[in-house]
C-alpha cells in the first residue's frame, strides 16, 4: 500500500510566488519517483479536490517546446490551482511512457510527416503506454477517493475510475495552439479522442 514518504512546503509558478507543498511516496507499484503538488487552498475550500495528472514532459515543461502543449497545460493548471486549490500528480512517464530518448526519435519521425501516434507506432510502441495505477495509489494515500479531474483525455478518466477513484466532474484545459503543434493537437483529437476545442 502506498503512503506519503515526505512533505515539504515550497513556492511554485513562473514567479515562484504560489504557496504549495510537494509530497513524495513509498510503496508505489514501480520505483518511479512520482510526486504530488498540493495547493494549500485545497484543504480549505474543496470537499472534492481538483486534480490533474500531468505526465512529465522535459521538452515541454522545461524547454517550452513548440511540438506540444504540455508546458502550457501545466502552467494553466498551476495558475488555476493558485486561486482555487487542488492537487497536481506529476508522473514520471515521459513521452506517453516511451521515455525521453524514444520521444526524441519520435520527434524526428514527426518532422518527416508522421503524427505523434504514427511515430510511436513506427518505433514499436503502442499509442499510449502510461499506466495510471500509481496515480490512484497516490490519491488513496492522501485519503482522496472523489475528485474533479482536469483533463481532455478519456484514458485518464477511464483508468482512474477502474482503480476506484470516483470522478465527480471533468474540467478541460484550454487549447494551446502555437507554431509547430497544430498537427499534434489535431492528432490528439482525431486519434486519441481528446475533448479539445481547436
Amino acid at each position: 500500500m502506498a503512503e506519503v514518504r515526505a512533505r515539504v512546503d515550497f513556492k511554485v509558478g513562473a514567479k515562484s510566488n504560489i504557496d504549495a507543498e510537494i509530497l513524495s511516496f513509498k510503496g508505489l507499484k514501480t520505483d518511479k519517483e512520482h510526486v504530488a503538488v498540493i495547493f494549500k487552498q485545497a484543504d480549505k475550500t474543496q470537499d472534492i479536490p481538483l486534480v490533474r495528472m500531468h505526465s512529465e514532459c522535459l521538452t515541454g515543461d522545461v524547454f517550452h517546446s513548440s511540438r506540444c502543449d504540455c508546458g502550457e497545460q501545466l502552467d494553466e493548471t498551476i495558475n488555476s490551482m493558485a486561486e482555487s486549490g487542488g492537487i497536481i500528480l506529476y508522473l514520471r512517464q515521459e513521452g506517453r511512457g516511451i521515455g525521453l530518448y524514444n520521444k526524441i526519435d519520435a520527434y524526428k519521425l514527426q518532422s518527416e510527416g508522421m503524427n505523434t501516434y504514427e511515430a510511436n507506432n513506427h518505433l514499436g510502441f503502442g499509442d499510449d503506454l502510461r499506466d495510471f495505477t500509481e496515480a490512484a495509489q497516490m490519491l488513496k494515500a492522501l485519503n482522496v477517493n472523489q475528485i474533479r479531474l482536469v483533463t481532455n483525455n478519456p484514458k485518464k478518466i477511464k483508468e482512474l475510475s477502474e482503480h476506484g477513484i470516483e470522478i465527480k466532474g471533468v474540467v478541460n484545459t484550454s487549447a494551446h495552439l502555437k507554431d509547430g503543434n497544430e498537427g499534434y493537437l489535431k492528432a490528439k483529437v482525431s486519434h486519441g479522442k481528446h475533448d479539445l476545442k481547436l
